[in-house]
C-alpha cells in the first residue's frame, strides 16, 4: 500500500503548450482519490505521469517514500486500468489476466491462486476459458480489472474505465469499484470527467480546468462550498443556477437585485464585511435547484425571497420534477416535488432559500460568500 506526493508538478510539450501547471497534491494510503474536469483539463495527463507513461517536465513525484520520476513504469509497482480494456484479443480471459504475472517469471502454481481469487472477487471465474470477443464490455472491464487485481499493486490508475459502458451498466460497475476498493484497501487514483462517477465514489476529489488544480475537497464539500464559479457550475446535476445581480446595503440588511426582484440575504451571510465591500456593485449569484421550491409551506418560510416565473418547461422524473423558469431574463431551473402541480405555459411563485445562495466575484469568479 503507498500514499503518494506530487510536487510542483508541470507537464509542457514543445511548442510551449503546458498540459499540467503546479500541481501539488498528498495523497493518503488507502485513499479514492478522483480527478475529475472537461475534456482537455489535464487530468489524464497527470495520470500517465504518475504510471511514468509521460515524462515529467519539472516538480518531483513520491510513491510512498520513493522518489520514483526517473523509475520506469514496471519497477513502479503500480497497475493501470484503461478507458478501451486493452485486452489481447487472442488470448483467453485467463491468459489476459496472468499475462503480466507471465512476464514477471512468477511461479505457476501462484499464477493460477492469484487468477482464480481476482476473477472470484469480480464474479468473473466462470468466464476464464473464454476469449474477449464473447464478453460484454462489463465482462471485459472486470477482466482488464482482474489484471490489475493480480499484480498487487501498491496504486490503481484508472483512466475512465466506465466510459464505453451503457448508463445501467455504468451505475452498477461505479457500486462495484467502490466495494472493491473497499475489499482491497489500495490507494485508487481514478479520471473521469462524469461528476456523478466522482461524486458517488472518491473519497475526495481534484476538480482540474486548463491544467491547474480549482479546488481539492470531499465530495459534498465541493458540492456544497465551492471555491470558484468554475467548481460550482461543473459540479451538480442539474447545474446551478448562475446569474448577475447588484448587492444592496439598506436599512440594516442586505439584498440582492435583478431586475424587479430584490431579495433579503441572511444577516450571517449579507452582514459578513467580505460581502459588504462589494455594496452598490454587481456580483454573481448562484443557487442549486433543490434550493429553489414552489412548496407552499417554503413561501410561506421565505417570504422575503419570493419571485414570480413563467414555466418553460416540465420533466417530470418519477421521484422529482424539474421546473425550467424564466425569471426577468433570467433562466432559472427548479428541482420540486414531484407532486408540483406547475405545468407548461403557467406563471408561478417559488421562495429561492437564500441561506444556500452562492456570490461569486464578478471578475475573479471566485467565491465571497457561500
Amino acid at each position: 500500500m503507498a500514499s503518494l506526493k506530487l510536487q510542483g508538478i508541470y507537464k509542457k510539450y514543445p511548442g510551449g503548450v503546458v498540459a499540467v501547471s503546479d500541481f501539488n497534491l498528498d495523497i493518503k494510503d488507502k485513499e479514492f482519490i478522483i480527478f475529475v474536469g472537461p475534456s482537455g483539463c489535464g487530468k489524464t495527463t497527470t495520470l500517465r505521469m504518475i504510471a511514468g507513461l509521460e515524462e515529467i517536465t519539472e516538480g518531483d513525484l513520491f510513491i510512498g517514500d520513493k522518489y520514483v520520476n526517473d523509475i520506469a513504469p514496471k519497477d513502479r509497482d503500480i497497475a493501470m486500468v484503461f478507458q478501451n480494456y486493452a485486452l489481447y484479443p487472442h488470448m483467453s480471459v485467463f491468459e489476459n489476466m496472468a499475462f503480466g504475472l507471465r512476464l514477471r517469471k512468477t511461479p505457476k502454481e501462484e499464477i493460477k491462486r492469484r487468477v482464480e481469487e481476482a476473477a472470484k472477487i469480480l464474479d468473473i471465474a466462470h468466464l476464464l476459458d473464454r476469449k474477449p470477443k464473447a464478453l460484454s464490455g462489463g465482462q471485459k472491464q472486470r477482466v482488464a480489472l482482474g489484471r490489475a487485481i493480480v499484480r498487487n499493486p501498491k496504486v490503481f490508475l484508472l483512466d475512465e474505465p466506465l466510459s464505453n459502458l451503457d448508463a445501467k451498466l455504468r451505475a452498477q460497475m461505479r457500486t462495484e469499484l467502490t466495494k472493491l476498493h473497499q475489499k482491497l484497501a489500495t490507494t485508487f487514483i481514478y479520471v473521469t470527467h462524469d461528476q456523478v462517477e466522482a461524486m458517488t465514489m472518491g473519497t475526495r476529489i481534484v476538480c482540474m480546468k486548463d491544467g491547474i488544480i480549482q479546488q481539492v475537497a470531499a465530495p459534498q464539500v465541493l458540492y456544497e462550498y465551492p471555491a470558484n464559479l468554475f467548481v460550482a457550475t461543473f459540479i451538480g446535476t442539474p447545474q446551478m443556477n448562475i446569474f448577475d445581480a447588484t448587492l444592496l446595503d439598506e436599512g440594516g440588511h442586505t439584498y440582492i437585485k435583478f431586475g424587479e426582484n430584490k431579495l433579503m440575504l441572511p444577516d450571517e451571510k449579507g452582514r459578513n464585511p467580505e460581502v459588504l465591500a462589494y455594496a452598490d456593485q454587481q456580483v454573481i449569484i448562484g443557487i442549486r435547484p433543490e434550493c429553489i421550491s414552489d412548496d407552499p409551506a417554503d413561501l410561506e418560510k421565505n417570504k422575503d425571497a419570493i419571485v414570480t416565473c413563467d414555466v418553460d418547461v416540465v420533466e417530470q422524473l418519477g421521484s422529482v420534477t424539474y421546473l425550467y423558469l424564466t425569471c426577468e431574463k433570467v433562466n432559472l431551473t427548479a428541482s420540486v416535488n414531484a407532486r408540483s402541480k406547475a405545468r407548461h405555459g403557467d406563471t408561478v411563485k417559488v421562495a429561492l432559500d437564500m441561506n444556500r445562495v452562492h456570490l461569486f466575484d464578478k471578475e475573479t469568479e471566485h467565491v465571497i460568500a457561500g
